[in-house]
């Protein structure tokens, strides 16, 4: 695990987009695993900045996002689906059907998963992933467990996790209470992966993954065990952790 420290957000997302740009230079065709959350939002600014100026082409990319509230069809505006296409799609030249996020308005959560699951399965999963990291080490909605996830599969919610994602909502009341999230097994198949994080609110979570035991209390704590993970982080996230 590679640990890169920036000054703040800016410099964070900055150094992301210059990663995931370097993967599409180098492999136009790539398949990407997409987070969503406040966190990664400057890096999509900046990634369709680049775009813009012709310096980042995804028109041959494709892309497989993380997970999807359980309950929400894409055209709604609390969706994922809505949140990648406002924050990111919309702004660069991609091929929109080649982008892909759990079906959250399918009820049957077996058919939904096990679909999404066949559809990353023949992609050949993701060449890079990005990922965030939630206060309690949840890495998708993987969220702390017994055991590690395997497959795209439904979850519960924490109450953490409700709390923390009510910011994008009216209020904590319409945070829907379950969503459909890619396993972690899954996410380890991707072959790089790029985490990050960032404020002092993060520090715990960060600083358990990074140096703490591997454990599915710490879901994003496996992540030791990848063979190319990159952690980008500023000085309040990585306030815990020893410098190199």
């Amino acid at each position: 695990m590679r640990v890169i420290r920036t000054k703040d957000y800016r410099d964070m997302s900055r150094k992301a987009a210059n990663v995931i740009s370097a993967q599409v230079i180098l492999k136009p065709n790539s398949v990407l695993g997409l987070a969503t959350g406040t966190t990664p939002i400057g890096t999509y600014e900046q990634l369709a900045e680049w775009n813009r100026k012709g310096d980042c082409d995804f028109s041959q990319v494709t892309t497989y996002n993380l997970d999807e509230y359980r309950g929400l069809t894409h055209e709604d505006p609390q969706s994922y689906h809505y949140f990648m296409r406002q924050n990111f799609f919309d702004k660069i030249n991609i091929d929109l059907a080649n982008t892909f996020v759990p079906d959250g308005a399918n009820p049957n959560a077996d058919e939904a998963c096990s679909e999404y699951d066949r559809m990353v399965r023949d992609a050949g999963y993701p060449d890079l992933q990005l990922l965030g990291i939630g206060r309690n080490g949840h890495i998708g909605f993987n969220e702390p467990d017994d055991h590690f996830s395997k497959g795209t599969h439904c979850v519960n919610l924490t109450e953490s996790t409700i709390q923390a994602n009510s910011r994008l909502f009216d209020n904590a009341d319409d945070v829907p209470r379950q969503a459909y999230t890619m396993g972690v097994q899954t996410i380890m198949y991707a072959r790089s992966i790029l985490i990050l994080a960032s404020g002092p609110e993060k520090a715990q979570a960060v600083y358990d993954m990074c140096f703490g035991p591997v454990t599915p209390q710490c879901p994003a704590s496996i992540l030791q065990l990848h063979t190319s993970c990159t952690v980008i982080a500023d000085e309040a996230a990585l306030a815990l952790c020893p410098e190199a």
